[in-house]
């Protein structure tokens, strides 16, 4: 699968971008590849939904704060893998952004100069759309860094299979719609003292669907659609954050007649870990090592991502040193590498000695190499004042 664009790219503006400079850029994109303007040519078609993508995006406020931090994963891109995303169709575009051209849903208005219209003479009926789910998935820091596969039974709207979506009885009771003529929209002329204008609506008789319902669907009143539960496939990937918005296309609620499925909207929990925490991609461990493996070294256990690993402690260990695995924190959401896994040290002293015990660190005390020299002492206060400047 090709690597998706970036939006900003996309419509060639800057992430500093006004709503409105995105809005003037992506119209004039849309004007530049729009099909009937380039009649059979699939490249242009092609670069006609992608501009329609990233204006989807960069043009709602939520969606392009999601893709600003997280990139493409943050918005349902299936960059992000598994079942995320899944691109729009000719027909989305014409429903969700005909109004920036200043047409009736679906059109470019008065660009009558493209073969007479929006959409090589597509009606301009109205296409119901699905309202947008959302759910919460919990994830542990080791599903965090593989990725992993969920399942979730969700309680949405889903296609009466009665009528299959149309709200009429046996899908067939319905007729087109007399007043607008299956078109959705009413044309009006006014003579005023500037000339005639001319005007569209939506018609009211059939709501700008273009037909009418003459025998309603017992099961859904006519709706199209009923309530429902649905068992969905979540393929996560690895590296999400907690309160990370993942989206997948057309797996919200169904649409009234058959319409515009909405949004399933993922957000991620994350389970604190027993002894690991998490710093962006960065996982640290804080190790508490005795006196005496700090003073003569030894080998110690820790816990990672993978399970338990052994590291070498240097005799002479102090304090507040902090040892780095390369590699072994979680992956970037944007593929841009892996963290570490930083141990902190801490060494534990002991609260109560018996009196065998002070006798021998009174005589250790008196040897040389247990009083500390300028440099070390430097070494080790240095630590203290990085963390207060």
């Amino acid at each position: 699968m090709a690597k998706k664009r970036d939006y900003y790219e996309v419509l060639e503006v800057p992430k500093t971008a006004t709503t409105e400079e995105i809005k003037k850029a992506y119209r004039k994109k849309a004007l530049q590849y729009h099909p009937d303007k380039n009649p059979d040519d699939k490249a242009a078609e092609e670069k006609f939904k992608e501009a329609a993508e990233a204006y989807e995006v960069l043009g709602n406020e939520d969606k392009r704060r999601r893709y600003d931090q997280f990139g493409h994963a943050g918005v349902g891109s299936s960059a992000a893998g598994g079942d995320f995303g899944g691109g729009m169709t000719m027909e989305d575009i014409f429903s969700q952004f005909g109004d920036i051209f200043g047409g009736h849903f679906g059109g470019f208005g008065g660009f009558s100069g493209f073969s007479g219209g929006f959409g090589n003479g597509r009606s301009a009926q109205r296409v119901n759309r699905g309202t947008d789910l959302r759910v919460k998935v919990k994830l542990n820091l080791k599903e965090i860094a593989t990725g992993v596969e969920k399942k979730i039974k969700v309680k949405k709207y889903v296609q009466c299979k009665f009528c299959n979506g149309t709200g009429a009885e046996d899908g067939k009771s319905y007729t087109t719609c007399t007043t607008c003529k299956g078109s959705g929209i009413v044309t009006r002329i006014t003579n005023t003292i500037l000339g005639q204008m001319q005007t569209t609506s939506t018609c009211s008789a059939c709501g700008g669907e273009g037909r009418v319902i003459t025998k309603k669907c017992i099961h859904c009143g006519g709706e199209g659609i009923i309530r429902d539960e649905e068992v969905i496939t979540l393929n996560i990937p690895a590296g999400v954050m907690e309160g990370m918005q993942l989206s997948m296309s057309g797996r919200g609620n169904a649409a009234r007649h058959g319409g515009i499925n909405g949004d399933l909207l993922i957000v991620i929990e994350e389970e604190p870990h027993p002894e690991l925490i998490r710093d962006q991609n960065d996982v640290i461990y804080n190790l508490l090592l005795s006196f005496p493996t700090a003073a003569m070294g030894g080998m110690v256990e820790i816990p990672t991502l993978d399970g338990k690993a052994k590291i070498k402690i240097d005799p002479g260990t102090q304090p507040g040193k902090v040892l780095r695995l390369r590699n072994k924190g979680l992956p970037s959401i944007n593929s841009y590498g892996t963290g570490d896994l930083l141990i902190n040290i801490a060494v534990y002293i002991p609260e109560n000695l018996t009196q065998e015990q002070k006798t021998r660190l009174e005589e250790m005390e008196k040897s040389a190499n247990f009083q500390p020299t300028k440099a070390v002492k430097d070494k080790i206060f240095s630590r203290f004042r990085n963390i207060f400047e």
